[in-house]
């Protein structure tokens, strides 16, 4: 699906009235592609935590079992990157749009058949096998699809909105939290332990086919951005867009993945380790841990674009400095609540932590993508998003299980948390604001 003449020239030469209705159709197709692609991977997660150790690892203590179904959840970080090199290539060759639909497609798929997939006990290790392999597939869909979903929004809209503009992306992600887990807490509320455990968690993933349907007619009705049409228009597209933005701009690829640490990693703890850490206790249920985690992505809606509005008013990196040091304060109190807490202590860190986590999300989207020129922007901003799932998202639930268990105290977690925000904000000291230059201009990316 190549970029046309015709969609070059009507994206280069919008009205402002056609300009008002592309950013709003952007804005929905960003956010509502995003949701739908982290709705079937936070899918993923609670499943990780509830159902597959004991459907995919039956044979293993329940310790193991967890570190089991905690690697299969790293495996997709470890694919994001490759998604991000693979559709960061096309999306700098061909276009933000044609490179979306392909990223919605092979999640929403691969997905649903997580849905129907049988466990062990019906057709043995090729069970886990598969799903490993499921897994892969959505690793790299999710690492081409973000960079994407972020710049459509970024590149139609007025430049001094660009941090609430492409926080709409970012939105995607607590509204997909909110529908995954949301669908799960309320199959698990429903449902005998018997029916979740048998065929009650499968509906949620069947349903991704539904919303694949309303993104890919979202997504076919948007033109291309006019920065990228106008980098087709004048023949500037790079023959090897990621090699560039590689040999180029290492730097912010590298800045970028550091200064995610404290955001990503702690998050996965907050949203996912957290169902298997406070369930040990046994006066919490599974139910009242997704309910608590379902509040706090639902205050998120609120936060990303509030703290991304703001960000366009003040600049990204105070306003990120800000959550990656209150991300470390709140560290040790967080798993002193979770261990010694009653229902309302734990309800309230597990909403509090997700309030840092927007600080950071929301100015992020903006604060990455604005680091690389137009033409290298797709696959630029991809990896340096991306690479940090490799070291900071995708290991974080399993080495909180194994620190954990070698040291006997969640505490050694906390130390873990505090040393990411330690990472950040040496990382978004050392990256160049660029919150307030033009990022249509190559000069502004002149060394």
């Amino acid at each position: 699906m190549v970029l046309g003449d015709n969609e070059v020239t009507q994206s280069v030469d919008a009205s402002s009235r056609d300009r008002r209705v592309q950013v709003r159709r952007a804005a929905l197709a960003g956010s509502i592609g995003t949701t739908i692609e982290w709705y079937d991977f936070f899918l993923y997660n609670t499943a990780a935590a509830l159902v597959f150790p004991h459907l995919f690892f039956p044979e293993s203590t329940g310790y193991a079992g967890a570190l089991q179904s905690f690697a299969t959840y790293a495996v997709g970080f470890a694919a994001r990157p490759i998604g991000a090199a693979l559709f960061g290539h096309w999306g700098d060759r061909l276009g933000r749009k044609a490179t979306l639909i392909v990223t919605l497609l092979l999640m929403g798929l691969s997905s649903a058949v997580v849905g129907v997939l049988p466990g062990t006990e019906s057709i043995g290790i090729a069970a886990p096998l598969i799903l490993v392999l499921l897994r892969l597939v959505q690793g790299v869909a999710i690492g081409g699809e973000w960079s994407g979903s972020v710049l459509l929004a970024m590149e139609w809209g007025d430049q001094r909105r660009r941090g609430l503009l492409a926080s709409f992306a970012q939105v995607g992600v607590p509204v997909g939290l909110v529908l995954g887990t949301g669908g799960m807490t309320l199959l698990s509320a429903t449902l005998s332990p018997e029916a979740f455990d048998s065929w009650g968690w499968r509906i949620p993933f069947l349903l991704s086919l539904v919303l694949v349907g309303i993104g890919l007619v979202i997504r076919l009705r948007i033109l291309e951005t006019p920065m990228f049409a106008a980098v087709v228009a004048e023949k500037r597209t790079s023959k090897a867009p990621v090699k560039d933005a590689v040999r180029h701009h290492w730097r912010e690829i590298l800045l970028s993945a550091g200064l995610r640490f404290s955001e990503q990693m702690p998050f996965y703890l907050f949203t996912s380790y957290v169902l298997v850490y406070v369930v040990e206790r046994p006066e919490f249920s599974k139910t009242f841990v997704l309910i608590a985690v379902l509040v706090g992505a639902a205050a998120e809606l609120v936060l990303i674009p509030l703290f991304s509005q703001l960000s366009d008013r003040v600049g990204r990196k105070q306003i990120y400095l800000t959550g990656a040091v209150l991300t470390a304060v709140i560290a040790f109190p967080y798993f002193t609540a979770l261990s010694h807490g009653g229902h309302v202590l734990i309800f309230f860190a597990v909403v509090v932590s997700l309030v840092t986590h927007a600080m950071q999300y929301g100015p992020q989207a903006a604060l990455i993508g604005e680091s690389f020129p137009t033409h290298l922007r797709y696959g630029g901003a991809g990896l340096g998003y991306q690479l940090a799932s490799v070291f900071a998202g995708g290991p974080a639930p399993l080495l909180a299980t194994w620190l954990l268990h070698e040291t006997g105290t969640p505490y050694s977690i906390s130390i873990y948390i505090v040393v990411s925000a330690a990472v950040t904000v040496g990382c978004v000291l050392a990256l160049r604001d660029r919150s307030k230059a033009d990022i249509d201009d190559l000069a502004t990316y002149a060394r």
